[in-house]
């Protein structure tokens, strides 16, 4: 099975599944076209809002400087003003978007991506994802001719020097007063990215015992070794400590895998349990649970086992919220940690999400690892599978993986999953088997892995 189709993503000549992404240098994250992508976007707004200003924040990789300063030129010559932030959590930004009441927000960063990628992604007045027509007039505009506004027209710059403060107290303000985190021992883990001088406050200032750890950004090292996508190291680390628990955020902290004081791992599906759980206890959960083709078979059974609905979404938080907005409901997110928590903000923000699983454990007065123990999982191998070019393309175009993927349903059965997705980020097929048999799941994946692989090399 594949996600379901991506509305107007097909047609785009720029867009992705999460604004824009690449190689730095190579079009279209090349300098040039990110200046004509500043005017072209202020061109847009300039046209939707006629006052205001636009805000940019960035994660740390090197390369933010160049993109922050083409941008700035770009949306300058387009008589748009702007607010400089520095280095954000992108969950900041859309924040400080609709706080500051600016006409959009700008995050410069490439997410998890090692520190030689970036990318563009925007928001809007409202602090959510632009809507699909705003980024097709961008589309639309890039396409002509730049242009220059009158000099008494060009938009100004300033840097905001206390937006770290402003949205520590925000996230700070999303738990409860009579909650403190004091005697809690917390590693935390900022993959020497966006959330390095932010994070750790945050945790200092509820009463925690901080150890930080990749803190000590230098443009080169975001993401490396360190963070959500490698948290070996922050295992290791509460272990050593004897910490009460951990945090890994990724470059950008709008993602959150924590580790328990034994060293295990508590991702996504783990933490979308113990939230949903704690809130349907407490009577604060109507509905049902927003998931997305990724999430365990278990933690759909468990969040049905609630009488609650579960409903599967394509990856991304674009379609989570999405879903969350046609529902109505407030909680969803995926296994790779970005949980939204719609009732508190208006994107995924890592963050916010440990402090409501921390709240959680303090209200309870529980560790984290009885908080999840309830949730029994089905075995679930995801297998990556590198392919030549920019984009993966759809793996079922081919004719040798529908053939392979027929057979491996059928080896199946109706006792699991199996879901094959192209990476709307990186050069990547995933390939997804979920069911009962381990030792079939595990043999069932690496047969179809091999299959991809050999179908993008012919």
């Amino acid at each position: 099975m594949m996600d379901a189709p991506q509305k107007n993503i097909a047609a785009r000549k720029y867009f992705g599944t999460d604004g824009i992404r690449g190689r730095v240098g190579t079009w279209p994250v090349t300098p040039d076209f990110i200046l004509k992508l500043g005017w072209a976007v202020g061109c847009v707004l300039a046209r939707e809002w006629p006052a205001g200003k636009v805000l940019i924040g960035k994660d740390t990789r090197i390369s933010g400087y160049m993109f922050e300063s083409a941008l700035e030129a770009g949306l300058s010559a387009a008589g748009i003003d702007i607010h400089l932030l520095g280095p954000m959590p992108t969950p900041a930004v859309a924040y400080l978007t609709r706080t500051l009441r600016a006409r959009a927000g700008i995050v410069i960063s490439a997410s998890h991506n090692p520190y030689y990628d970036n990318g563009i992604k925007f928001f809007s007045a409202h602090g959510s994802k632009l809507d699909d027509a705003v980024e097709l007039a961008i589309e639309a505009q890039l396409d002509q001719p730049m242009t220059t506004v009158a000099s008494d027209r060009l938009g100004k710059a300033i840097r905001i020097m206390d937006a770290p403060g402003r949205y520590i107290e925000f996230c700070k303000s999303t738990v409860p007063n009579e909650v403190t985190l004091n005697g809690v021992k917390i590693v935390v883990d900022c993959a020497n990215g966006a959330a390095y001088h932010v994070a750790p406050n945050v945790f200092t200032e509820l009463g925690a015992v901080v150890i930080e750890m990749a803190t000590s950004p230098d443009g080169l090292n975001i993401n490396r070794e360190c963070g959500a996508m490698h948290v070996a190291g922050l295992q290791a680390r509460v272990l050593k400590e004897n910490a009460d628990v951990g945090l890994a955020f990724d470059g950008d902290a709008d993602r959150i895998i924590m580790v328990d004081a034994a060293g295990n791992i508590v991702d996504g599906d783990d933490i979308l349990y113990i939230l949903a759980t704690a809130r349907h206890a407490a009577g604060q959960l109507s509905g049902g649970i927003i998931g997305t083709v990724m999430s365990n078979l278990g933690l759909e059974q468990a969040i049905t086992g609630l009488g609650l609905l579960f409903k599967r979404v394509p990856v991304g938080d674009r379609h989570i919220i999405s879903g969350l907005q046609q529902t109505g409901w407030h909680l969803g997110g995926e296994p790779s940690g970005h949980i939204i928590c719609s009732d508190a903000i208006t994107t995924g923000d890592g963050i916010i999400t440990a402090l409501q699983v921390l709240s959680v454990m303090r209200q309870r007065n529980v560790p984290l690892a009885d908080l999840r123990a309830g949730l029994r999982r089905c075995p679930q191998v995801l297998l990556n599978v590198k392919v030549t070019g920019s984009s993966a393309g759809d793996p079922l175009q081919k004719s040798t993986v529908v053939a392979a993927l027929r057979a491996a349903e059928a080896a199946l059965g109706a006792e699991g999953r199996i879901l094959l997705r192209a990476s709307g980020t990186e050069p990547l097929v995933r390939v997804m088997v979920e069911g009962v048999d381990e030792v079939k799941v595990q043999e069932i994946a690496e047969s179809l892995a091999a299959v991809v692989k050999e179908a993008y090399q012919a």
